[in-house]
């Protein structure tokens, strides 16, 4: 035979989801964000691989519309 189970009721809440995130949870996708950023402004510290010309060509002219 098994017990029964005591649920604690909840209180309600203020009107909406009253969930918290960790402090991680936005610091994250900001550092990503302003990393991914940072090589877009300035691509001639990135260290990269030998690119097709096609791929290199397509982000010169990205950048020279940002540019504008």
């Amino acid at each position: 035979m098994s017990a029964p189970t005591h649920i604690r009721p909840r209180p309600a809440s203020r009107g909406g989801v009253d969930s918290r995130l960790p402090w991680w949870a936005l610091a994250l996708p900001v550092l990503a964000f302003v990393a991914l950023l940072a090589l877009i402004l300035k691509p001639s510290e990135a260290q990269a691989a030998t690119a097709d010309p096609a791929i290199t060509q397509l982000f010169e002219r990205v950048q020279h519309l940002l540019n504008r």
